[in-house]
């Protein structure tokens, strides 16, 4: 399928609110590989730990699957049997090129695509939950109940596998993290009005949080082990464990 450059801030614009609509679903490849450090890496790897963690008969769900690139790492490796992926997403554009995606892959492990609201799914019977880069796109209020909701679905043994985008404790580390992730920017082609643009598009839709708020939130939730296996600047992505 023929993916574009992304240019939707190239040019001087009254900014809003940052969408997953149809522009940024048809340049959402390029988007994310030039503005997340070792997005390939956490992809391939969430399929590897997907595949350590799935037990038979069970459901792995991907919670905000945008084109679905960890559903299809994790249907590549998972090799339990009777195993399904469920990839869910709210926007109608992305859930559309997900389906053209997996439609192009064929695995043992199907994966199902669902346009729904992640709110209103009902995790179950779920030994793996994916929710890479998810989070942070939903009012921090909704947050706790998300994640308990994913607790109770999954059984004993079950993962969560969590990327976030993270804030830094202390105001000069959060200034040199937010630099460093500026320069990779610059690095990949995006000019200084794109990247402040971008930016300003982002600003009340994606709010970010330490990772001592993430892991205090899963461990009230039950979680009893959190490992954080990833982290390039402001960008990580981690494994809570259901005993």
């Amino acid at each position: 399928m023929h993916q574009g450059k992304d240019a939707i801030y190239s040019q001087p614009q009254q900014v809003g609110a940052f969408r997953f609509d149809q522009s940024v679903a048809e340049v959402f490849p390029d988007m994310i590989q030039r503005s997340v450090p070792g997005y390939n890496t956490i992809v391939d790897t969430i399929g590897q730990i997907s595949a350590q963690y799935a037990q038979a008969d069970t459901s792995i769900y991907d919670l905000g699957c945008s084109l679905g690139a960890a559903s299809l790492s994790a249907s590549k490796y998972i090799q339990g049997e009777n195993c399904k992926i469920i990839a869910v997403d709210n926007s109608e554009a992305m859930a559309k090129r997900c389906e053209l995606h997996v439609k192009a892959f064929k695995s043992k492990t199907p994966i199902t695509v669902v346009c729904d609201d992640i709110q209103n799914i009902e995790v179950n019977n779920a030994s793996v939950v994916i929710m890479n880069f998810t989070l942070q796109f939903i009012v921090p209020e909704q947050r706790d109940d998300i994640i308990k909701n994913i607790f109770q679905g999954l059984k004993p043994g079950g993962i969560l596998i969590l990327s976030e985008k993270l804030s830094h404790t202390s105001q000069s580390g959060n200034e040199l993290l937010i630099e460093l992730h500026h320069e990779f920017k610059r690095r990949n082609g995006y000019s200084e009005l794109e990247i402040s643009q971008k930016r300003t598009a982002l600003e009340d839709v994606m709010r970010i949080e330490s990772f001592e708020q993430h892991k205090t939130r899963l461990k009230n939730a039950g979680f009893n082990d959190v490992i954080r296996w990833f982290t390039c600047f402001n960008f990580s992505s981690m494994v809570a464990v259901k005993a």
